[in-house]
């Protein structure tokens, strides 16, 4: 049973009307949201009534229908009381109350219209049609204007009355209300061109913002009120058009709540200082107006200073300008500045390292207003947090060469920027960070160095990085000669490099830049991440990135334009042909060479997407944009695809990838940087090349285990420091530990094979000698390096003793 007295709900009822004013005028993100609550499809722009089937089941939005229609009708009614007192003391003439009144009795019928049935319109609009005809019987003895005067007021305020919830409910239906009425009252010139101007000015001025985002919404609104400021000129005078067009732009900017508002945020910066600030936030003026049009000074500091005493309220504060207003610009502001401030509290390394942690609260990705500068001291600090995580002195030492060297291209950049503001701001922080890092990485070599234990310099996993890896990659002059004669040759060919799985394909793709000529610009794109995306545009979208990307990492950076997103959206690769022949029009004197790793990987987008686009494209790159060569790399030469690779793959030459050169191998054993001390004995360095054979990821992984064990054995006293060596022995002993560490490497070798290699192999292991049918098999596992052109033994020992062990295990 309710016990709610009926005078209780009814002032509750009242309340919540207001409250819908309220928001409608000032807090519309918190009234789409509230109304979202309501029903998912619902939003302020839309009349509640067309939604009336769902009344039944839907209590709540019955009763927002009901106060809708309410304000609509009844609010006009009030304001237009109030506007007429203060004309009437004002201006000292009379308001003209009989016109009004009609006007209203039509706004009342054309609502009550509007909220009714089909059937019940047509019974109100004929009682309407019928009570105007008798009016115009009874006034017939009047003056005809006086009685045109009435029908056209009661029409007038009854089409009104229906459009008021077609526009724009709350807000258009108030405005529709009020606006029309005001020269009805007043004597037509200034002052109801200002009453007119403002009253629809700020209604449809929000309601254009709301509907249409803040910039299009104020635009728009202003370039109507120039236009309603020409018309009413030409039809009222020009005196009473400027007034209507000027107030009716001044509501759009809602400069009748921004002046109160202005005076408000300068009390509050002046009443409070700075260790009080916080107590400001929940005062600020988008706590009660969230679509402040006009700038307010000092909301950024305010919050800034109020970060430094109390993070959680501002963030908090950040969090509501971001997704609850319009202030997006001012959110983003006290976020460079309270990032400037966190920033330039860093004194040693180990700030450096926790400012991730201290700004993990900014948004991912960040606010555009925020611009590139922030995230990428976000990107060093998390770069300079990973050196910190490495397993010795030595590799701390080695990655902290990748945040320098961001650090001095930031620095670079920063003294060519034209924002004078973010060049100060964030030129001294840079300058200081990376005094700071050289400082730390000069420690950390001198550590490494006076340090007992052997530097562990091996990269034994992911391609080598040139920016990290330095002159551990090896070998492989033939290859870079090779592409760069082809590539510079009149007709350059498709180039396919190919080769065994962590043969150090990927790696020489990122050496390229650093090996050939300048004029030849290597991009390197990774197909296994482009082949992810499941549709032609997202695939397109991918390559267009990293393509962009790749041109950026360049030893000298080349900054290409973005593709335009809408035709790319349209018809993707078309409009990436568009977009390389531009960029083979902005750099002539360049040759583009695009470098395809994984290429097989193609395959897996045609087939999901059921188009051959991707390969289309390819080969209208290679007919129709002499200055861009494509080179593929992957494991598999084009005579194991699918026969209608040979149909866009014309022309090519392939270069295969094998493993180093025994000198290569050595050179990489011994040498692998610079100032390396001679650890190994000759017979060790002999073992590693024969268990390897000169397989370049193997070579890494025996030497990084060998190193691993005079390391413990260093510090378990077995050993000294001094004088330790690797023996053949060692290599040996860590035979096994290579064997897991290697899982991932030899198991996908095994998987690769077919039943038939797999039996052969399974033979020769068992000491079996091969037959003549068995020659087609050897002939392939010979190109895979897998066995010896005579077919009776392994290429790799290691090989061999992981598929033993896989034998035994079965």
């Amino acid at each position: 049973m309710n016990n709610i007295p009926p005078a209780s709900g009814f002032w509750t009822y009242v309340a919540e009307c207001l409250r819908l004013l309220y928001w409608a005028y000032f807090k519309p993100f918190t009234f789409k949201r509230w109304l979202r609550d309501i029903h998912p499809e619902l939003k302020p722009i839309d009349n509640p009534f067309y939604k009336r089937a769902e009344f039944r089941t839907n209590p709540r939005l019955r009763r927002y229908a009901g106060q809708v229609w309410w304000l609509t009708a009844v609010v006009p009614m009030v304001t237009v009381l109030l506007v007429a007192l203060v004309y009437t003391l004002v201006s000292g003439k009379s308001f003209n109350w009989f016109i009004n009144c009609v006007f209203l009795v039509g706004l009342f019928i054309g609502r009550v219209v509007d909220r009714g049935g089909n059937k019940n319109r047509l019974i109100i609009v004929f009682v309407a049609t019928l009570t105007i005809f008798l009016t115009i019987l009874f006034l017939s003895g009047i003056a005809y204007e006086v009685t045109g005067g009435v029908a056209a007021g009661v029409m007038a305020g009854m089409v009104l009355g229906v459009a008021a919830s077609v526009a724009f409910t709350v807000t258009g239906g108030v405005s529709l209300g009020v606006a029309p009425e005001m020269p009805f009252g007043m004597s037509l010139g200034v002052a109801a061109g200002v009453a007119t101007g403002v009253a629809a000015g700020v209604a449809l001025g929000m309601a254009f913002s709301v509907t249409f985002g803040v910039e299009f919404g104020v635009a728009s609104g202003v370039a109507l009120g120039v236009a309603l400021g020409v018309a009413l000129g030409v039809a009222s005078g020009v005196a009473a058009g400027v007034a209507t067009g000027v107030a009716f732009i001044l509501g759009v900017l809602r400069v009748y709540f921004w002046l109160p508002e202005l005076l408000w945020i300068l009390t509050l910066f002046l009443l409070f200082s700075n260790e009080k600030r916080v107590n400001c936030l929940r005062y600020l003026p988008p706590r009660f107006d969230e679509l402040i049009i006009l700038p307010l000074p000092f909301m950024d500091v305010v919050i800034v200073e109020a970060y430094r005493n109390n993070p959680a309220a501002a963030r908090e504060t950040i969090d509501y300008l971001i997704t609850s207003t319009n202030q997006q610009k001012v959110a983003a502001q006290a976020i460079s500045g309270i990032a400037v401030d966190i920033l330039n509290l860093c004194q040693r390394l180990s700030d450096i390292v926790d400012i991730a942690n201290q700004l993990a609260w900014i948004p991912s990705p960040p606010p555009k207003e925020l611009g590139a500068v922030l995230p990428q001291f976000l990107e060093i600090s998390q770069n300079v947090r990973a050196s910190q995580e490495a397993t010795s002195l030595y590799r701390q030492y080695e990655l902290l060469n990748i945040p320098i060297t961001a650090l001095r291209q930031l620095g670079q950049s920063l003294a060519l920027t034209k924002d004078a503001r973010v060049a100060v701001s964030f030129g001294n922080t840079a300058q200081s960070w990376l005094t700071i890092l050289e400082t730390a990485q000069r420690t950390l070599n001198e550590q490494a160095q006076r340090s007992k234990e052997i530097r562990q310099v091996y990269i034994a996993g992911n391609s080598l990085d040139p920016e990290t890896a330095k002159n551990r990659f090896k070998g492989r002059i033939d290859i870079f000669r090779e592409i760069e004669s082809l590539a510079l040759s009149e007709q350059p060919p498709v180039l396919l490099l190919y080769g065994g799985r962590r043969t150090g394909k990927t790696s020489a793709l990122k050496y390229l830049p650093y090996r050939i000529q300048a004029n030849i610009v290597p991009l390197l794109v990774d197909l296994q991440g482009a082949a992810s995306a499941t549709t032609l545009k997202g695939l397109a979208e991918n390559l267009a990135q990293q393509i962009i990307e790749a041109a950026r990492r360049l030893p000298r950076t080349v900054n290409l334009p973005y593709p335009d997103a809408k035709k790319v959206a349209e018809d993707p690769f078309p409009a990436l042909q568009t977009w390389l022949a531009e960029i083979e029009r902005n750099n002539s004197d360049k040759q583009f060479l695009l470098c395809l790793d994984e290429y097989e990987r193609l395959g897996e987008v045609v087939e999901a997407t059921s188009s051959r686009a991707p390969l289309n494209f390819i080969r209208n790159l290679l007919q129709h944009q002499r200055k861009w060569i494509l080179l593929f790399s992957g494991s598999q030469e084009l005579s194991e695809l699918d026969d209608y690779w040979s149909d866009y793959l014309i022309n090519t030459r392939a270069l295969r990838m094998t493993y180093l050169h025994e000198s290569e191998a050595r050179d990489l054993i011994q040498q692998p940087v610079e100032n390396f001390s001679n650890i190994y004995e000759p017979n060790a360095v002999d073992e590693i090349i024969q268990v390897t054979r000169c397989q370049p990821y193997l070579v890494q992984l025996v030497c990084y285990e060998v190193v691993e064990l005079l390391n413990r054995d260093i510090r378990r006293n077995r050993r000294e420091a001094d004088t330790a060596k690797v023996t053949a022995q060692d290599v040996k002993e860590v035979i096994p530990v290579v064997l897991e560490r290697g899982d991932q490497y030899f198991r996908e070798l095994w998987k690769s094979l077919t039943d038939s290699d797999r039996s052969l192999l399974r033979r020769i292991i068992y000491r079996e000698t091969p037959t003549p049918q068995d020659k087609g098999v050897i002939r392939k596992l010979t190109r895979k390096e897998i066995l010896t052109p005579e077919g009776n033994a392994f290429q790799v020992p290691l090989v061999q003793k992981y598929i033993e062990q896989l034998l035994e295990e079965e």
